[in-house]
C-alpha cells in the first residue's frame, strides 16, 4: 500500500499508541479525584502540559487541550466573538478556510455578527493589506490558516499579527492544523493570540487536540460544566490523550529537524514529474507552499473516478479536504483562486509524510500516467 493521504489523518506513530495504552491501563483514575490514585492522573497530565508548552515554546497556562481542530476552532472563533462582543461586532477571515473554521462564521453571522470574508489571489495567498482595509472600530476578530488543507499556500502569518500589533483590541487566530511539524510557527514572534493543533495530524490518535491561548485572551466556554482546562473546556480530562498528544508533538519535532530536506526532496520530484505528464495541471504554487501537499488536476476526469482507479492500485489519495470529500463539492478554495470549475472538479490532493520514500514517488507517478492513460481511451 502507498498512502499518500497524509492531510486527512497520518499513520499513529507505534510510541503515542504505546504511551495511551500503558497510561488508559495504568492510570486510568479521574484526575480530579482526591485520592493518590487520582493524583497520579493529574501529575501525568500537568507533565504533558508542560511537554507540549515547552516544544511550542509557549506557557504551561496557554496549552488547553480539546477534541482535535474541529473543537479548537469552534472555542477559538466563537469563544472569542461571545466574549468580546461588547467591543464590537466585526470578524475577519478568509474565502479559503476549513470548514471548522468557516461553518462558525456562517453561524455568527446568524447571531448577529458582520463577517469580512478576505479573497485571496491565483497562488491562494491573502493579501496582509486587505486583512488591514477591511479593519474597522468595531473588529474583534482576526482568523487565518497557515497552510491551506487543499492546495498547501503558505499564508503570510507574520506579516498578519505584526500589523495587528496597531490594533490591541483585535484577536488573531491561526488554524495550525495542517501547518504543524511541517512549517514552522513561533506563536510569540507572530504575535498569534489563539492557534489550533490537531493530534491526527501528526501521527497521534483521532480525537485530541491542542489550542493555545495567549496569557490575558478571554473566551466564552462552549462546553460548561465541572470547569476543567482552565474553566475553559469542562469535561473529565482525556489523560491518555493528552499524554500521546505530547508523545506525538514531540516526535514530530524531531522528524520535522532531521528530516525536512527528506521531505522536501520527494515533494519536489512529485511536483516535476507530474507537471511534465501530458494533461496534468499542477494548481500548489511554486515558492509558497507547504513541503506535503499537493493539488493537481486532469481536466475532463472527475476526480472520484481517478481516485477510486488508483485505490483499485493500491494507492491513496484524496479530492478536496476530508471533511468534505463526500460531498462531492468543488473545491471552494480553487474557485476562490480563480480556477475553473472544470480544473476545480478534477482536483485531486496528494499528500505526503515524512515517512513517505521517492520509490513510492515513482510508482505513483506511473500509476496516475498509466491510469490517465486507461480512462482517456475509454473516453473515446
Amino acid at each position: 500500500m502507498i498512502y499518500f493521504d497524509n492531510s486527512a489523518t497520518t499513520k499513529p506513530f507505534q510510541e503515542v499508541i504505546d504511551s495511551f495504552v500503558k497510561v488508559s491501563s495504568e492510570y486510568y483514575a479521574n484526575p480530579s479525584s482526591l485520592h493518590g490514585f487520582g493524583g497520579q492522573a493529574e501529575k501525568l497530565l500537568s507533565q504533558a502540559r508542560a511537554q507540549a508548552a515547552k516544544l511550542l515554546s509557549v506557557k504551561n497556562s496557554e496549552i488547553i487541550f480539546t477534541s482535535g481542530g474541529t473543537e479548537g476552532n469552534n472555542l477559538a472563533v466563537k469563544g472569542t466573538a461571545s466574549f468580546y462582543k461588547n467591543r464590537g461586532n466585526h470578524l475577519i477571515t478568509t474565502e479559503i478556510e476549513h470548514p471548522s473554521v468557516r461553518e462558525p462564521f456562517k453561524q455568527l453571522e446568524n447571531r448577529g455578527f458582520d463577517v469580512t470574508y478576505i479573497p485571496v489571489d491565483a497562488n491562494g495567498r491573502v493579501n496582509a493589506g486587505d486583512i488591514e482595509r477591511a479593519i474597522r472600530p468595531d473588529t474583534i476578530l482576526v482568523s487565518v490558516m497557515h497552510v491551506n488543507n487543499e492546495v498547501g499556500t503558505i499564508q503570510p502569518i507574520k506579516e498578519i499579527g505584526e500589523l495587528l500589533q496597531n490594533y490591541p483590541k483585535i484577536i488573531f487566530h491561526v488554524d495550525h492544523v495542517q501547518g504543524m511539524g511541517k512549517v514552522p510557527l513561533p506563536l510569540y514572534q507572530n504575535h498569534i493570540d489563539l492557534c489550533t493543533i490537531s493530534a491526527h495530524k501528526i501521527h497521534g490518535l483521532k480525537g485530541m487536540g491542542i489550542l493555545y491561548i495567549r496569557e490575558g485572551v478571554q473566551l466564552e466556554p462552549i462546553l460548561s460544566g465541572g470547569n476543567q482546562e482552565g474553566k475553559l473546556r469542562s469535561g473529565t480530562e482525556n489523560v491518555a490523550g493528552a499524554v500521546s498528544m505530547a508523545k506525538a508533538l514531540r516526535l514530530i519535532t524531531e522528524k520535522m529537524e532531521h528530516k525536512k530536506e527528506h521531505l522536501s526532496n520527494i515533494s519536489k520530484t512529485l511536483r516535476n514529474r507530474l507537471k511534465n505528464l501530458d494533461g496534468v495541471v499542477v494548481n500548489t504554487p511554486d515558492q509558497i507552499a507547504a513541503p506535503h501537499i499537493l493539488n493537481i488536476s486532469i481536466p475532463h476526469m472527475k476526480s472520484e473516478v481517478v481516485v477510486h482507479a488508483l485505490e483499485d492500485k493500491d494507492i491513496y489519495v484524496s479530492t478536496t479536504s476530508a471533511c468534505s470529500s463526500k460531498q462531492k463539492t468543488v473545491s471552494s478554495t480553487l474557485t476562490a483562486m480563480g480556477v475553473s470549475k472544470e480544473i476545480a472538479g478534477s482536483a485531486i490532493r496528494l499528500s505526503l509524510s515524512y515517512d513517505n520514500t521517492l520509490e513510492e514517488v515513482e510508482k505513483v507517478i506511473a500509476a496516475i500516467a498509466e491510469t490517465v492513460a486507461a480512462l482517456r481511451k475509454v473516453m473515446k
